[in-house]
Formats: C-alpha cells, sequence, structure tokens
C-alpha cells in the first residue's frame, strides 16, 4: 500500500513555476509532471482535429562533428517500429487506422515529432506517441535506408551554389564548430552512423526532464492532463538534466573580420553577405527584441539602408535578419548588388553600418511602426493550430515558454537608445564574416579578390 501510494503522488503534476507569474492566453494550460515533462495544452474548437508534439533539446547544437545529422536519423526512425508495433507495416497500420498524418523535423536547437488526427482518437494517439518515442525498435535495415534518404537529400542540396556558400558562411562566422549549425548533418558522419551511435541520442536527450509534449486542438485540458498522468508519467527522468551532463561547447567569438569569395557557375546573380554574432537568449534577451525590431525597418523599402542601396540602383534587393537562438544568435544582411557595381555597393553597405547608431537612421515612428507588425506577427502565429504548434515548440527550445507568451508587452517598452546600444554592442566596430558568392566569369570581370578583402 505504501509502494502503490509513493506511486500516485510521483504522478501528481504541478504548475511550472516560471510560468507562474505570466499571463498566458486563456486558451492554454500547462503542467509539469514529476518527471519534469512539460505538457502544454491548447484548446481550440475551430476544427474537429488534435495535434500532438513532443519535442526535446537537442539537435545540431549538441552533435560533435562525428554525430552531425544522426539526431535527424534518430527523428526519422521513431514511426518505424516500436515496442506494441513490431515494424513499419503495423505502424502503417496502426497510423492509418487512427487518422494520423506523421512527422519529424530537426532544427539547430530541438528535434520534434509530431501528428494531426480526428479529435475523437486523442487517448489512442497519446498512447501511440507513447510507444513510439519511450519504446522504438531500431534495426540496421532501417536505419540503412534512412541514410540512403537523407545522403540523396544532401547530394541535391549540394548541387545548389547557395548550400556551398551557406555552408561556407557557417564555417567563417562560428569556426571549428560550425557544424552544430547544420541539422542535416554531414555526409561522412551520416556515411559512417551505426545502429549505437543513433541509440546514443535517445540515451543522451530523449528524457521528459529535457522534453515537452503539446497536445491542441478539440481537446479538453482536464481530459489531456488526466490521460497523459499515467500514461507519461512512469517515464523515468535522468537523474541529470542532460543539457547539464552533456554540456554543449560555446562557440568562439569572432575574434577579426573575415572575408572570403565562394565561385560557383550556377551563381547566376552576385549575393553578398555580412554577419555578426549576435545575441542569445542565455545571456542577454533585452537585445534579441532590440535586434528584431531593428531587422524589421532595415529591410523596409523606406529605410534608409534601403534607399541607400536599393533605390539608388546599387543593389537589386536586400534583407537585413536577427534569428533568435539560445546558442548563437546569428545578425545576418544579405544583398544582391547590381553585377556591375559590386565594389560600388559594398563600399555604401559599409558606410551605411558605420551610421546605424546614429539619432536620425531610425525614427520614433518607425520603431512604433515596426513594434505593432511585430505584435500582429506574433498574434497570427497562433491562428493556425496545427503550425502554432511548432512555433510553440521553437520558442520553448530557442528561449522559452515565458519569452514567447511575453513577447508583445517586452517589445513595447523598448527605445531607440536600447536599438543603439544593441547596434554598438553587436554590429558597429565588430568583427563580422562577408562572404561574396559569384560566378567565375563576372568575378574575373570585376576583379573581385582586388576589393572584395579584410581591410
Amino acid at each position: 500500500m505504501i509502494k502503490k501510494i509513493y506511486v500516485l503522488l510521483l504522478l501528481f503534476t504541478t504548475s511550472i513555476p516560471a510560468l507562474a507569474q505570466v499571463k498566458i492566453p486563456a486558451n492554454m494550460f500547462v503542467k509539469t509532471l514529476q518527471n519534469g515533462l512539460t505538457v502544454l495544452v491548447v484548446e481550440d474548437n475551430s476544427v474537429p482535429l488534435a495535434t500532438v508534439a513532443i519535442a526535446f533539446k537537442t539537435g545540431a547544437f549538441t552533435e560533435p562533428i562525428k554525430y552531425s545529422g544522426l539526431t535527424g536519423l534518430y527523428q526519422m526512425m521513431l514511426f518505424k517500429a516500436n515496442k506494441d508495433y513490431g515494424n513499419a507495416e503495423q505502424v502503417g497500420y496502426r497510423t492509418s487506422v487512427l487518422g494520423t498524418q506523421k512527422n519529424s523535423t530537426v532544427q539547430q536547437e530541438y528535434g520534434s515529432s509530431f501528428f494531426t488526427l480526428p479529435s475523437f482518437n486523442i487517448e489512442e494517439g497519446l498512447k501511440y506517441m507513447n510507444s513510439a518515442i519511450r519504446f522504438p525498435v531500431l534495426n540496421n535495415e532501417e536505419l540503412e535506408r534512412e541514410k540512403t534518404i537523407t545522403l540523396a537529400q544532401l547530394t541535391q542540396k549540394e548541387s545548389s551554389a547557395s548550400f556551398k556558400f551557406n555552408l561556407a558562411i557557417l564555417q567563417h562566422l562560428w569556426g571549428k564548430l560550425a557544424n552544430r549549425k547544420v541539422a542535416i548533418g554531414t555526409r561522412d558522419a551520416i556515411n559512417a552512423a551505426t545502429l549505437s551511435m543513433v541509440d546514443s541520442v535517445k540515451l543522451k536527450y530523449h528524457h521528459p526532464n529535457n522534453a515537452i509534449l503539446i497536445v491542441a486542438g478539440k481537446v479538453s485540458h482536464d481530459a489531456i492532463f488526466k490521460q497523459v498522468t499515467p500514461l507519461f508519467g512512469s517515464w523515468q527522468a535522468s537523474a541529470v538534466s542532460p543539457l547539464k551532463k552533456w554540456i554543449v561547447p560555446e562557440f568562439e567569438p569572432l575574434k577579426k573580420t573575415d572575408y572570403f569569395i565562394t565561385e560557383s557557375n550556377l551563381a547566376t546573380i552576385p549575393s553578398i553577405y555580412m554577419g555578426w554574432q549576435g545575441p542569445d537568449t542565455r545571456h542577454d534577451i533585452p537585445s534579441t527584441y532590440a535586434a528584431d525590431i531593428f531587422s524589421y525597418i532595415l529591410t523596409q523599402r523606406s529605410s534608409k539602408l534601403s534607399k541607400a542601396l536599393v533605390e539608388t540602383g546599387l543593389a537589386q534587393e536586400i534583407n537585413f535578419n536577427y534569428l533568435t537562438l539560445a546558442h548563437g544568435g546569428e545578425i545576418s544582411f544579405y544583398i544582391q548588388p547590381n553585377p556591375q557595381k559590386i565594389k560600388e555597393c559594398l563600399d555604401e553597405a559599409k558606410k551605411q553600418i558605420s551610421l546605424f547608431d546614429t539619432d536620425d537612421y531610425i525614427t520614433d515612428e518607425q520603431i512604433q511602426t515596426a513594434k505593432r507588425k511585430l505584435q500582429i506577427s506574433q498574434e497570427r502565429q497562433a491562428e493556425i493550430t496545427t503550425q502554432y504548434v511548432q512555433t510553440l515548440t521553437f520558442w520553448w527550445a530557442s528561449a522559452s515558454l515565458n519569452y514567447h507568451f511575453t513577447y508583445n508587452d517586452k517589445i513595447d517598452k523598448i527605445t531607440k537608445a536600447d536599438v543603439q546600444a544593441y547596434v554598438r554592442k553587436y554590429i558597429k566596430a565588430k568583427p563580422y564574416c562577408a562572404g561574396l558568392l559569384i560566378n567565375p566569369d563576372l568575378k574575373a570581370q570585376v576583379n573581385a579578390d582586388d576589393f572584395f578583402k579584410a581591410n
């Protein structure tokens, strides 16, 4: 009797402390099980469907070079066989009966498995997810099949000039840990992958205290919590949080400005990239809000940057962006220069960067417009529940649910001084990486080697 009571106590749910002071949307409900599993329910009765997703804080950022891409291989094998459905045919039959549309994805900072099914099948769907995630059956035949698929995808990507260029960008910006930015992995690592190597993904990172379970759609949070607690509550947590046990190395700061040229006969239009190591959500959350505002303003046609480059004919298109991450946020400036004015375009871009923090470079009106547009975008993300699940997963992994739910309030407090401080801390007069993707003939014609280099 004492043992039974103890087990029941382990299955009780409690509120997540980090969300205790946060006003989350009225249709969302969050609990954490005693084993550390975060459970988020999003009620949406607009359509008779439910989406079940489970994600782990893993992915490219946790992979040493020899394991690059193995998280993706493991994720793809999860829905092949498990203790209740011993082979792919049985799994296929079961998912057909449930009416599921299953999928998986691996990004820089998370791996996620998810499916959508008729809401009346949600209880059986949860049981199926529990079996697939906790008790997968891996075999060499399936591994070789998934390796073949992944290698074919790599071959297709490698035929693109932009893929080669992007890999070079990552190498120059993030150095020896650049592979931790590439979720698909490397050809050498995929070829060398063994079953035990792939299974190590589960052993290291697939624990409830490193996971979130999201159930969204036409469901009742009370019913979901009641079903999830005994089903997933018996899942044993790792003694130490995986990300504390398996320490992720920090990216080395960029010590000096670095220029490079990538030649490709497939590059019909030249591209210039300029990038900086930006703020991340572990060390400088306030700057991530300023980065979003600044990036939005600069990409608009009305910005001084666009007027100086696009309206003058020096560039055909520009895009200034910031990617929020927990490990290595990236500030990127892409330019499609006029092929005959690449040097002039680069010179003007550098001139504009030197002006980024001046008082009149952005206006208070532009800041207010950016805030409102970003807030509207944030609200619209929740309109399609099946897609919103992936948004929630991303923010849980790369920032926190708190960050996502309080984003609109936090961004509203950002001032011009905050944006200027962000520019001075991360962009102006800071080391950066610059790359030029260009056709060999055009490179020779414009003498790119003479001017595309660090001063």
